[in-house]
C-alpha cells in the first residue's frame, strides 16, 4: 500500500463555509490518491476523515490528516491505529468544524491584532514597535532615526505582517491629533488633521517620547513582566509592558475584530492619576465619587462635550454615547453692515477638517444651509481657524444650530470599552478597568521588588566576603601565593574563612589598588546601604498597602512631570440633540384664523402700512360662509395657546403651523389640534415664556371672569386640558396674559366700560368657574377685553380732561374703540376710573342703531418724539380684507363721541377682528417691524 503523505491544510478564512468545503474536498482527493482508489470513489463531506489532528502554533488553527493505514468500507474511512491495531470510525461534522475553526480564528485576531490589553493599553503591534525602538536605543535623548529602520526591525523580529500596518501604527503614535499623549516623537511629515497621508517611511524619522519611556518602558529589564518567544522562536518579546499608568484610558483605543469591536476614548493624564489615586484610597468608591476626579474624556482635538448622560453609561457599563461639538465663537467683521462670522477653532475627535469644510460648502450650494456667504480655511501651524462668513442680518446662533445638525461639527463618540483581560475579551466599566490595572501594577511592583531584593542580597553576600578578605589581607595573600592554581586558591579560602564559592571568586578578582583603606571603607558603606535597601524591600513586600502607596507615589510623580490642562470642555446639558426649534429662526409672523377653524401663518411683510379710511388688502381666500375670526402677531418659537368656546385649551409651537401665502385658505385646525367635533377656537394667546408671576385672565360672553396662573398651562396634553368650567349657554371668548398689578378694561357691545384691578380677581385653579365681571343690561353681551400695564396706572389717577379740549391737548395713554361698522376713536384713559367687578360701568362710546362695539385696546405704550402714539392697528373684515393703519391717525375724542371712519366696509361686511401692534420703526410700504405687544379680538 502506498504510504500516506502528510497533508496540512490551513484555513485562511473560516468565515466562509465555501472555503472549508473546498479544503475538505482537497484533503479527500489527496486521501484517494494515496490509497490508490479509482476516480469513482465518493467521499461524503459529512463522513469521518480518518484521524484528525489539530495543532495551534502561535494561535493559528491547522487541520492535519495522518492515517497510518486506511481501508475503504463503503462511504466511511476506517483507520487502524499503528500502535494497538484497533480500528475505529471517527465521526466528524462540517458545521462543528466550521464553528471551531471560526472561533479559533476569531480568538487569534482578538488576541493578536485588534484588541488592546487592559494592563498596558496596547495592541501587539504598538507594543512591538515600542519594544523594538527601546532595543535599538532610540530614546528621547538620542538623535532621530529613520522610520524604515524601525519598521524593518519590527517586521524581521516580532511582527510578521505587512509593513504598511506597522508604519501606519507608528505614524498614529506620533500624531498629536490622534493620541492625547503621543508615545513617539516624529520628525518629518506625519500627516495632518485634514487626513493628509504621512510621507514614506524612508523620509520620516522618529524616536521615543519621554512619556513612553517613563510610563511604559521603565523597569522593563527588572523581571517585571513575562517574555515570550517571537513568531520563529528566535527572539524574546514582552507579553505586556510594565505600564505605570492605565494607558488604555490615557490614549484610548480603536479596533475591529471578528464579531467584536472596541472604542475607548482618551483622557487627561492628570485626571487619570487623580481617579487612580482615589480608587487606591477608597476601593469601595462609587462611580459618582470617581467622576469628581475624572468627569469625562479629554479628546486631543478639544471640543465641547454635551452633557454627561452618555459618559455615565460608558463608565458604568462600558458602553455609551458621548456627544461632542466643535468649539466656535462669533466675530464682527464689519461694524457698519453688522456682518458677523462664525469661527471654528476646534472640531470633534476623529473629524476630517477638510471634509467638514467641503461638506459645509456643498450644503450652502444646495441651499440646505442658509445665511452663509463665504467659507474659508485659515488654519496654520499656530492653530485651527475656519471662517464662515454670514450674510447681512444672519443669525449666528441659527447658523450654528444648522451646522450642528447637518455636519460633523457635532459628532458622537460611541464608547465600547472592550479589552483583553485575563486572556479574554471583556467589556468593562471605569471602576472595573481601573481595578484590573491596579492588580496588574501591584504584580509589576512586587516582581520588581523581588528582583531588586534578590540582586541586593546577592551583592551583600559578595560584599561580606570581600570585607572578610580585607580584614585578613596578609593571611589571604599568603594563602593565595601558596596555592598551586586558581581553583585550589578558591578552595583554600572557602575552607579557611567559611566563604562561599562566589565570595571566594570575588576576593580573587579584587585588584591590588582596591586593597587600600579607602576602598575598604567603600565596601563597608555599600554593605550598610544594601542592608537598608533590603530592609525597605522586605517591608514593601510584606504588605499590599505599602505597594499601593508606592504605586500612588510613582503616579503622582508622572502627573507632576507630564500633566497638561484639559482640552475638551464640559457643558452642563442633557444631550446634544437638536430639536426643530433650534434650527428655526425666531422671526415674527402673522397668524390668521377663520370662523370655521382654518389657520395659516404668513411673513410679517405680507401687509404693508396704509392710510386711515382706505379699503385695505385681502387676507386671502376664505371658504364658503366663512369669515375671519382672529388675526395676531407672534414669534416662531412661541407656544400658541388655542382656547375653544367650550373652555378647553390646546397648545402647539407657532412654527408648526404651516406657512401659507396671503391668498391661501389655510390649514384646518383639526389637523393640528385634537379638537372635538363642533368645537371652535375663540381666542389665541402666544406665550414666549411661562413666567411665575404671570396669569391668564379669561372672560366669557356672558361676563364671567377668571384668573389662572400661567405656569399651569406649561404642560398641555395633545388632547387639550380644561381651562375654565362654563355655565350652560355660556362660552369662553377672550383670554389675555396679565400680572397682579395690571388693570383690565372690559367693554360690552353697547359701549359700557369697566376698569378693574387684576389683583381684585381671585386666583383660581383650571377646573373651576369664574365670577361676574360686569353687570350686563338686557340683550347686551361682552364685546372685548384688554390689559392695562401697571406702568400706566398712574395716568388713570389724573383728573379727567374737559370734553371741549380732549381732542387738542390730551396725551396718552388712551383707550382705542373699534366699532363693527369701521368707525373708531381714542379716549384718554384718565376719563375712566377703576372700580370693582360686577358694575354696570361707564359709557365709552356712542353707536348707530345697527352698530356695536368690536374691540377695545389700550394704546400709548410707545410714543414718538412728538408724544404721539407709535402703534398700529390691523383690522380684518368678515370677508377677509385686512387694513393696517397708524393709531396716531385716529382722532382723540370724548367718551360720548361716535369716532371717525377707520375702514370702509361697503362690500366687506363688518369688522370681525382687530389687532394692535407696536411699530416704532414702521415706514409706509415697509414690512411690520419688531412687535412688543399683540392683542386680538
Amino acid at each position: 500500500m502506498t504510504p500516506f503523505c502528510h497533508s496540512t491544510v490551513s484555513i485562511p478564512n473560516p468565515n466562509s463555509l465555501m472555503s472549508l468545503s473546498s479544503t475538505l474536498r482537497l484533503s479527500s482527493s489527496l486521501l484517494r490518491r494515496s490509497l490508490g482508489q479509482s476516480r469513482h470513489f465518493r467521499f461524503p463531506l459529512t463522513d469521518p476523515l480518518c484521524r484528525l489532528r489539530r495543532t495551534e502554533p502561535s494561535g493559528v488553527r491547522f487541520i492535519s490528516f495522518r492515517p497510518p493505514r486506511s481501508a475503504i468500507n463503503g462511504d466511511s474511512v476506517v483507520s487502524e491505529d499503528a500502535n494497538n491495531g484497533d480500528s475505529r470510525i471517527v465521526p466528524f461534522e462540517l458545521h462543528k468544524e466550521a464553528t471551531e475553526s471560526y472561533m479559533s480564528y476569531a480568538l487569534s485576531v482578538l488576541l493578536g491584532r485588534a484588541l488592546p490589553d487592559v494592563r498596558d493599553g496596547l495592541k501587539p503591534v504598538h507594543r512591538r514597535i515600542l519594544f523594538a525602538m527601546h532595543e535599538l536605543g532610540m530614546s528621547s535623548k538620542k538623535p532621530y532615526k529613520k522610520c524604515a529602520r524601525v519598521v524593518g526591525e519590527v517586521l524581521g523580529k516580532f511582527h510578521p505582517h505587512g509593513d504598511t500596518a506597522v508604519y501606519d501604527s507608528l505614524v498614529r503614535m506620533a500624531q498629536s491629533f490622534s493620541l492625547r499623549s503621543p508615545l513617539i516623537q516624529g520628525h518629518g511629515n506625519f500627516g495632518s488633521i485634514d487626513a493628509d497621508p504621512a510621507a514614506a517611511m524612508r523620509y520620516t524619522e522618529c524616536r521615543l517620547d519621554p512619556l513612553a519611556e517613563a510610563i511604559l518602558l521603565a523597569d522593563l529589564d527588572q523581571d517585571t513582566v513575562d517574555f515570550v518567544a517571537n513568531f520563529d522562536n528566535s527572539q524574546k518579546e514582552p507579553a505586556v509592558l510594565p505600564a505605570r499608568l492605565p494607558a488604555l484610558l490615557l490614549n484610548g483605543a480603536h479596533g475591529i475584530a471578528v464579531g467584536m469591536a472596541t472604542a475607548i476614548p482618551p483622557h487627561n493624564l492628570g485626571e487619570v492619576v487623580d481617579v487612580l489615586c482615589a480608587l487606591i484610597h477608597n476601593p469601595e468608591a462609587t462611580l459618582q465619587e470617581l467622576l469628581e476626579y475624572m468627569p469625562a474624556p479629554d479628546f486631543p482635538t478639544g471640543g465641547i462635550i454635551m452633557g454627561n448622560l452618555g459618559v455615565l453609561d460608558a463608565y458604568r457599563t462600558g458602553k455609551g454615547r458621548v456627544v461632542v461639538r466643535g468649539k466656535t465663537h462669533v466675530e464682527l467683521l464689519d461694524p457698519k453692515t453688522k456682518r458677523n462670522a462664525v469661527i471654528i477653532t476646534e472640531i470633534p475627535y476623529q473629524t476630517n477638517k477638510a471634509t467638514l469644510v467641503q461638506k459645509i460648502a456643498e450644503l450652502v450650494e444646495n441651499k440646505t444651509l442658509e445665511g452663509i456667504s463665504d467659507i474659508r480655511d485659515e488654519s496654520d501651524r499656530n492653530g485651527m481657524r475656519v471662517v464662515i462668513e454670514l450674510k447681512r442680518g444672519g443669525d449666528p446662533a441659527l447658523v450654528l444650530n444648522n451646522l450642528y445638525r447637518h455636519t460633523a461639527l457635532q459628532s458622537s463618540f460611541s464608547c465600547n470599552m472592550v479589552s483583553i483581560c485575563n486572556g479574554e475579551p471583556k467589556q468593562m466599566g471605569l471602576k472595573e478597568l481601573l481595578q484590573a490595572f491596579i492588580d496588574f501594577r501591584c504584580s509589576v511592583v512586587e516582581r520588581r521588588a523581588r528582583f531588586k531584593l534578590s540582586h541586593a542580597q546577592q551583592r551583600k553576600h559578595i560584599i561580606e566576603g570581600i570585607v572578610v578578605g580585607l580584614d585578613n589581607m596578609d593571611e589571604v595573600i599568603q594563602l593565595i601565593k601558596k596555592a598551586s592554581s586558581h581553583s585550589s586558591a578558591a578552595a583554600a579560602l572557602q575552607s579557611e574563612y567559611g566563604l562561599s564559592e562566589k565570595q571566594a571568586e570575588a576576593i580573587l578578582e579584587i585588584s591590588l589598588r582596591r586593597l587600600t583603606a579607602l576602598e575598604r571603607k567603600k565596601f563597608t558603606d555599600e554593605s550598610s546601604s544594601l542592608t537598608e535597601q533590603i530592609t525597605k524591600l522586605d517591608q514593601l513586600l510584606s504588605s499590599r498597602t505599602n505597594i499601593l502607596k508606592l504605586i500612588e507615589q510613582e503616579a503622582i510623580e508622572l502627573k507632576d512631570r507630564f500633566s497638561s490642562p484639559r482640552r475638551s470642555m464640559l457643558e452642563d446639558s442633557d444631550s446634544g440633540d437638536l430639536d426643530d426649534i433650534d434650527v428655526i429662526p425666531n422671526d415674527e409672523m402673522l397668524m390668521a384664523v377663520s370662523e370655521k377653524g382654518y389657520v395659516k401663518r404668513m411673513k410679517p411683510d405680507t401687509f404693508n402700512l396704509q392710510h386711515r379710511g382706505t379699503i385695505g388688502k385681502s387676507v386671502g381666500k376664505l371658504r364658503v360662509d366663512d369669515a375671519m375670526s382672529d388675526f395676531l402677531v407672534c414669534h416662531a418659537h412661541d407656544h400658541v395657546l388655542f382656547f375653544s368656546d367650550r373652555g378647553i385649551v390646546y397648545s402647539t409651537r407657532a412654527y408648526k403651523i404651516p406657512e401659507c401665502s396671503r391668498n391661501a385658505a389655510g390649514t384646518p385646525l383639526v389637523q393640528i389640534l385634537s379638537m372635538s367635533e363642533g368645537e371652535r377656537v375663540t381666542s389665541i394667546v402666544p406665550i414666549s415664556e411661562f413666567a411665575e408671576d404671570q396669569y391668564l385672565l379669561m372672560l366669557t360672553v356672558n361676563g364671567c371672569i377668571k384668573k389662572v396662573p400661567l405656569k399651569l398651562f406649561s404642560g398641555i396634553r395633545s388632547t387639550g386640558i380644561i381651562a375654565i368650567q362654563l355655565n350652560s349657554g355660556d362660552e369662553l371668548k377672550w383670554v389675555r396674559c396679565c400680572s397682579s398689578n395690571d388693570l383690565v378694561a372690559m367693554a360690552s357691545q353697547n359701549g359700557m366700560v369697566v376698569l378693574s384691578t387684576c389683583d381684585g380677581v381671585r386666583t383660581l385653579s383650571r377646573n373651576t368657574k369664574g365670577v361676574t365681571a360686569m353687570r350686563l343690561r338686557k340683550e347686551d353681551k361682552m364685546a372685548s377685553m384688554d390689559i392695562i400695564p401697571a406702568s400706566l396706572r398712574k395716568d388713570i389717577e389724573e383728573k379727567p380732561e374737559d370734553a371741549s379740549t380732549v381732542g387738542k391737548q390730551s396725551t396718552g395713554p388712551w383707550l382705542l374703540f373699534v366699532c363693527e361698522n369701521g368707525h373708531g376713536k381714542r379716549v384718554p384713559l384718565s376719563s375712566f376710573k377703576p372700580s370693582r367687578l360686577n358694575r354696570v360701568g361707564l359709557i365709552g362710546s356712542k353707536f348707530a342703531e345697527d352698530d356695536r362695539l368690536a374691540a377695545v385696546f389700550v394704546v400709548g405704550y410707545s410714543l414718538a418724539e412728538d408724544g404721539e402714539s407709535d402703534e398700529q392697528v390691523v383690522l380684518v373684515s368678515q370677508s377677509g380684507t385686512v387694513n393696517r393703519i397708524k393709531v396716531r391717525d385716529i382722532s382723540i375724542q370724548s367718551r360720548r363721541a361716535r369716532g371717525v371712519i377707520l375702514m370702509r366696509l361697503d362690500h366687506a361686511g363688518k369688522i370681525q377682528s382687530a389687532s394692535l401692534i407696536s411699530a416704532a420703526d414702521g415706514e409706509e410700504g415697509e414690512g411690520i417691524p419688531s412687535l412688543e405687544e399683540a392683542a386680538s379680538l
